[in-house]
């Protein structure tokens, strides 16, 4: 199938090689182009040097040198010109041959024949997906779990966290002072004041001692 869509590599080939070939040639011309228009210039400009030093002959030698070098650079226009012209023709001729190739890559592929490999291949990537649950299932002992089971025991686990960390202030609490009689009190200095929220429990453990 691939030798029916591809029918001509080479000829591609041999066509992208020239379109090199020309692209190198028009390159080296128009740099020879403006090599000869810089010494053409340059002729002009001795020109008028050796007319003002009143050299007439050299002035002229400089002139005549000045038209050999345009002739040479309309020489080179025409042929940038024709190489110009013959890029154009590999470049549509390029052209052409992908527009053939695309075309028979078209009349050789079936949407029906593309359509079942894409089927195919889903169909191959479920299975996948099939098999690497199956592997993932666990086994033995493992697989009998109950998963409500171990859901409540989580919730027990926290609710006795939660418990535990309401109860946590309570056994921390300084404990509730020792009453003595009137006539024993003593006389050293009252203890430093406690917070709101100890005089608070303090007084709670007071009236739940009596």
């Amino acid at each position: 199938m691939f030798t029916r869509i591809f029918g001509k590599p080479k000829q591609e080939t041999n066509a992208l090689a020239t379109l090199d070939k020309l692209n190198e040639t028009l390159e080296m011309l128009e740099k020879k182009e403006k090599v000869l228009i810089k010494k053409a210039a340059s002729e002009v400009e001795k020109a008028k040097e050796f007319t003002r030093a009143k050299n007439k002959r050299a002035a002229i030698q400089c002139l005549k040198r000045k038209r050999l070098y345009e002739q040479q650079i309309e020489q080179l226009g025409q042929m940038i010109m024709l190489e110009g012209a013959k890029a154009t023709t590999e470049t549509v001729d390029a052209l052409r041959t992908g527009a053939s190739a695309m075309k028979a890559m078209q009349k050789a592929t079936n949407i029906d024949d593309v359509d079942k490999t894409m089927d195919e291949i889903n169909e191959q990537t479920e299975n996948m997906k099939q098999i690497q649950e199956a592997l993932a299932t666990p086994i033995g002992a493992a697989a009998d779990f109950d998963e409500d089971e171990l859901e409540a025991e989580l919730e027990e686990l926290e609710g006795a966290e939660l418990e535990e960390q309401l109860l946590q202030p309570a056994t921390t609490a300084p404990a509730a002072p020792v009453h003595v009689p009137a006539g024993r009190q003593s006389t050293r200095p009252a203890p430093q004041k406690n917070t709101a929220e100890e005089d608070e429990l303090a007084a709670l453990q007071a009236e739940m001692a009596l």
